[in-house]
This record gives structure tokens, sequence and C-alpha cells, in this order.
């Protein structure tokens, strides 16, 4: 366990996270460190609900706009530029704050990641000519047959992880999601109070709804075609709930008025995928936010300062 003590605000997409993290740097003297594997790329900001400058409202976020959407980011790298942010943070006599949703990035700031074995290229090109071939659900659906923890963790469109997984499989006859649950239990990188953020069915169904007819709003097509035009329709985070389905509007494969409905569909898809990320997790504060949770959490954030 390395650095000062941190406190993580993760849980579903539309839950809240944002809103909470920045009442407890307000409260505690803190600064946000993201951890949201969209929220990090430059022009990627309607769709992907990244923070104005008035929500800020003067609190310091690390890690939203720090690469191009060419640039290549993984887990491995995140970890080492949140380790940074983090270190430099609680040199000011600040709290560290990580705030997201991205399940993969938390675990190997919090536990590291486990040892894989490299890309085996002859592996590697058969799975991606079946992809390109059957195309990524079909991967999918066979990850999920021989390795369900990590089909849960991974969207069905996400080729590059799904290649990945099968990869590892292929190469050790383990899946990659034993392999990480197995590391889990190793010992954790910072001393950090995990507090969970989520709401119950019906106001998140509601939350999503009013955060798609928001985004679509605040002009999500128009992000979707300025940033296709400028870096091309493959950059992995157009991949993501929102920018996808923009996308498939945009190539004429989604009609408009289908749109707001498959947003909100993939998202209530990924809302899941990340409760599941986090089920087992018996440490974790686990917060039903009815806007009235600052007192439980900052009860918690006490004792554990002290």
């Amino acid at each position: 366990m390395t650095g000062p003590k941190i406190v993580v605000v993760s849980g579903p997409t539309a839950a809240g996270k944002t809103d909470v993290a920045l009442a407890l740097a307000r409260r505690w003297n803190g600064e946000l460190v993201g951890a949201d594997s969209v929220q990090v790329y430059r022009g990627f900001d309607v769709g992907s609900a990244k923070p104005t400058e008035d929500e800020l409202g003067g609190v310091v976020h690390h890690l939203i706009d720090v690469v191009d959407p060419d640039e290549a980011i993984d887990a491995a790298r995140y970890a080492e530029l949140a380790d940074a942010a983090i270190a430099d943070v609680a040199r000011r006599g600040r709290l560290p704050i990580v705030v997201g949703g991205t399940g993969l990035w938390l675990r190997a700031l919090l536990r590291g990641l486990v040892s894989l074995p490299p890309p085996d290229p002859a592996v590697r090109a058969a799975l991606e000519a079946e992809a390109a071939r059957l195309g990524a659900p079909a991967l999918h659906a066979r990850l999920a047959e021989i390795d369900p923890k990590a089909a849960a963790a991974i969207h069905p469109n996400d080729r590059l992880r799904i290649v990945r997984a099968l990869e590892v499989h292929a190469q050790t006859g383990e899946p990659i999601g034993e392999l990480r649950a197995k590391h889990a239990l190793g010992a954790p990188r910072h001393d950090a109070l995990v507090v969970l953020i989520d709401r119950d069915r019906d106001e998140m169904a509601a939350r999503i709804e009013a955060r798609t007819t928001a985004m679509l709003a605040r002009g999500l097509i128009d992000e979707t075609r300025g940033l296709i035009a400028r870096w091309g329709p493959d950059v992995r985070a157009l991949g993501s709930v929102g920018y996808a389905q923009a996308r498939a509007h945009l190539d004429g494969t989604l009609a408009l008025d289908a749109l707001p409905a498959a947003i909100m569909r993939a998202t209530k898809i990924y809302a899941r995928r990340q409760r599941t990320w986090w089920g087992h997790d018996e440490t974790a504060l686990r917060v039903l936010s009815r806007g009235s949770e600052s007192a439980e959490i900052d009860a918690q954030l006490a004792r554990f300062l002290r």
C-alpha cells in the first residue's frame, strides 16, 4: 500500500457520482481525480457527461481532457497518471477524491493488474479475423460461455477487450475473469474508502431518460459528427454508450426517432454491468442516494481519516 488516504466514489452511470464527489470536495477540502475512460479524451464532452466549469464551481478535476482520441491509454497507464495526480493533490494538503465508473481502471489503481501473458500474434490474428467475419457480439457470446465474469464486464461491441479475453483463455486455459478475481484478493495499493452511489430502479430509469434527453439537446449528434470528421469513425471512444448510437444514426443505420430509446437501453445495460463489477466487494460503503446521504458518508469519512 502506497501514498496518502484516498476516497473513491463509483457506481453505475447516471447515479450521481460526480455530484456526490463535488460535494465531498467542497466539504473536505478535496480535489477530484477522474476514473472515466471516455472523459479522459479531449472533445468527448456531451456524451461522456463531462462536468462543465460551471458545474465544477472551482473544484479542481484531474484526468479529464488529458489525451487526444487517437492516443492509446489503458488501465496500466491510467494507474500511473492517477498515482501522480493523487500524490500532487495530497502534497498540497488536499484530499484526493477519485470519481468514475470504469471498473478496470479503478482495479488497476486500487489493486494493480494481474500478470497476463503477452499477446500471441497468431491467436490474436485468428480471433480478429473471426470478429471481422462474425461480429464482436458473436465472440462475446462465446466468451460468456467460457468466462461469464469477464463477459459481464465487457460490452458486446468492445471487440478489443473481447478478443483479449478469448486470447488469454486460449493461452492459459483459465478465464481472465477468474485470474483477475484471484488477483483482487491481493494487497491493496492505496488506503481507500470506496463509496458506491446507486439509486432504486425507477429513479435510475428516470435519471437515464433525463440524461439522454439533455445530451441530445446539448448537441450529442453534432459533437459526434465533429469527432468523426476530425478523428475518423474508428477511434475507441466512439464505441462508448451514447456515441455509438449517435454514430449509428449518422451512418444511416439508426433512425432519429429511435435514437433516444437506443441510448437509454444501452445505458441501462452498462449500468447493470457496473453493478456487477462491484457486486462482491463487501468493503465498500453502499449508498442508495436520495440527496441526503452526506451525513452517512461524512461519518464514515471522518472515521477513515482518523
